[in-house]
């Protein structure tokens, strides 16, 4: 039977999701002290993120001692897949060529970035 899908993240889970994707598994003040500064919230609402997110399958956690620790059970990769995927179905009619396009035209790449994306093609072309 195939896994059920976790529901799609929204974007303070997604925040949250970083931080743990980055330190691992932390406690609720580890990925208080991990958000970022225009991200910040108390102590209480990444408390109810977090039992959300673990209620909908996103993090998993354990007791450790009187705190619990909660780690990413959604890779990072897997969510950008997936969202990924969306915004290419719902914004470009199923064209990643216009996503790639756009992505490229909306902030001026890196030479790095370009040297990427010029592996990449060569890979998709061999393939």
């Amino acid at each position: 039977m195939p896994s059920k899908e976790r529901p799609r993240p929204t974007a303070a889970e997604l925040t949250i999701l970083r931080v743990l994707w980055t330190r691992g598994p932390s406690t609720v003040n580890e990925v208080l002290d991990g958000l970022p500064r225009g991200e910040r919230r108390g102590y209480t609402t990444v408390l109810k993120l977090l039992q959300i997110m673990f209620d909908k399958g996103l993090v998993g956690r354990r007791r450790d001692g009187k705190a619990h620790v909660y780690r990413a059970r959604l890779r990072e990769s897997q969510a950008r897949k997936r969202l990924t995927a969306e915004l290419i179905d719902g914004v470009f009619q199923g064209s990643a060529a216009k996503l790639a396009m756009q992505a490229l035209s909306s902030k001026t790449p890196s030479p790095e970035d370009l040297e990427e994306v010029r592996r990449l093609l060569d890979e998709l072309e061999e393939s």
